[in-house]
C-alpha cells in the first residue's frame, strides 16, 4: 500500500501539529495523522467570523459576560474541544504528544501599556496557573519577551507544561531553556516534565529579503532554516544527558511560505525528521496533495560558504530586535480585534 505525503513526513520522525483549533480542521487533520494543535486570537476570530458559534456567543452574552470574558470563554471552549480529540494520543504516548496550546493574554505585551515588566510577569504566572488547572494535555503558550521569560521558571516549577513562543534567536531560546530547566529541577518529580520552544521560521526570510538584499541567491531564503536548525541542534545537545522520560522539543513554527516562488512545502521538507511542525491547514493541504515522499533533512545544513555568508551579512541581534517589535504588534493587535469582533457580534445577535 502506498504511503501518503503526510504519512511519509510523520514516518521521518516529525510530529505534525495543526496551527488551528477549528473543530472541522482538527478532525480532518487528526485523520491525516496530526497529533496536536495550537491556537491564537487570529484563529479564534476567524472561527467566530464563520457564524458557526453565534449561539454560544449569545449564550455567554446572556450570562452577563463582558466582551473580553466571552473571548476567553470561547478560547477555553474551543481549545478544550481540540484537547478531547488529541487526548488519546496523550494517553498513548504518556504525555510525549497529543497537546493543544492555549495562549495567555497577548494584551500583557501591548506596547502602549505602561505596566512594568515585573507586573506583567506576575500576571503571566497567575494566568498560566489558572488556565492550566484541571487539564492534562493543555500546553500554556507564553512569549519569549522579558515578562514572559520571567514567568517560565515559576510556572514550570508549579507543574505547568509550557510552549515558549515568539522565539527568533539563540539568545531567546537559551534564556527560555535555562529558566525551564531551573523550574523543572524544583519539581518533586520529572516524570511529567515536558517543554517545547517555538522557533519562528518564515518571518526571518521575509526580513532578509527586504533588509539584507545583498545575500546571494543560494543564501537568500535560507536564514530562517539555518537559524532554526542551529537552535534545534543546541536543544538536542542540551537535553541529551538529562535522562528525562519525555522529550523536550522544538516546534518549527510559521512554516507557511511567504514567497510565492517557493514550494508550499519548502519549510515542511527542510525540518522533516524530528520534533514538531505546526503547519497551517493550507500548508498541510498542499503537502497532502504534493505527491511527494518526505525524508529526513532536519540535521542537514547548507554549504559552509552559504553559512559563512549568512553569518557575515545578517546581524542576528538587529533582526531579533526588529522581528520582536513586529511580533509584539502582531501579538497584541489580534486580541484587540477579537474583543472588538465579539462586541460587534453581540450587537448583531440582539
Amino acid at each position: 500500500m502506498s504511503v501518503t505525503p503526510l504519512e511519509s513526513l510523520i514516518q521521518t520522525g516529525t510530529k505534525l501539529w495543526l496551527d488551528s483549533i477549528d473543530p472541522v480542521e482538527v478532525a480532518m487533520n487528526r485523520a491525516l495523522g496530526a497529533t496536536g494543535a495550537t491556537s491564537n486570537p487570529i484563529i479564534i476570530s476567524d472561527l467566530i467570523k464563520t457564524g458557526r458559534f453565534d449561539a454560544l456567543i449569545k449564550q455567554y452574552a446572556a450570562e452577563g459576560l463582558s466582551d473580553e470574558e466571552i473571548a476567553w470563554r470561547m478560547t477555553d471552549h474551543l481549545v478544550k474541544q481540540a484537547q478531547e480529540v488529541f487526548q488519546p494520543v496523550w494517553v498513548q504516548t504518556k504525555g510525549n504528544d497529543g497537546w493543544v496550546s492555549f495562549e495567555l493574554d497577548p494584551l500583557l505585551e501591548d506596547i502602549s501599556s505602561p505596566m512594568p515588566v515585573a507586573e506583567r510577569t506576575a500576571h503571566y504566572i497567575e494566568l498560566g496557573k489558572k488556565w492550566a488547572a484541571g487539564h492534562t494535555n493543555r500546553m500554556i503558550k507564553i512569549p519569549a519577551t522579558p515578562a514572559g521569560l520571567g514567568a517560565v521558571e515559576e510556572l514550570c516549577a508549579a507543574g505547568v507544561t509550557l510552549n515558549v513562543t515568539l522565539i527568533f534567536s539563540e539568545t531567546q531560546y537559551v534564556t527560555a531553556r535555562d529558566a525551564m530547566w531551573r523550574g523543572a529541577q524544583r519539581r518533586k518529580s520529572l516524570e511529567w516534565f515536558k517543554s517545547v520552544y517555538s522557533i519562528f521560521v518564515s518571518r526571518l526570510d521575509v526580513y532578509t529579503s527586504s533588509k539584507v538584499p545583498t545575500l546571494s541567491a543560494a543564501a537568500q531564503g535560507q536564514v530562517g532554516i539555518v537559524n532554526a536548525k542551529r537552535i534545534w541542534r543546541m536543544n538536542e545537545t542540551f537535553w541529551s544527558d538529562k535522562k528525562l522520560p519525555l522529550k523536550q522539543e522544538m516546534i518549527f513554527a510559521s512554516t507557511g511560505t511567504k514567497n510565492k516562488e517557493d514550494a508550499p512545502w519548502k519549510y515542511v521538507e527542510a525540518f522533516a525528521g524530528s520534533d514538531i511542525e505546526t503547519n497551517p491547514p493550507a500548508t498541510n493541504k498542499a503537502v497532502a496533495e504534493s505527491g511527494r515522499i518526505f525524508s529526513r533533512h532536519v540535521d542537514e545544513l547548507p554549504s559552509p560558504a552559504v553559512l559563512a555568508e549568512i553569518d557575515q551579512k545578517v546581524d542576528m541581534r538587529e533582526m531579533e530586535r526588529v522581528l520582536m517589535e513586529e511580533g509584539l504588534k502582531k501579538f497584541a493587535d489580534p486580541q484587540k480585534a477579537l474583543i472588538a469582533l465579539i462586541a460587534s457580534k453581540r450587537g448583531d445577535l440582539k
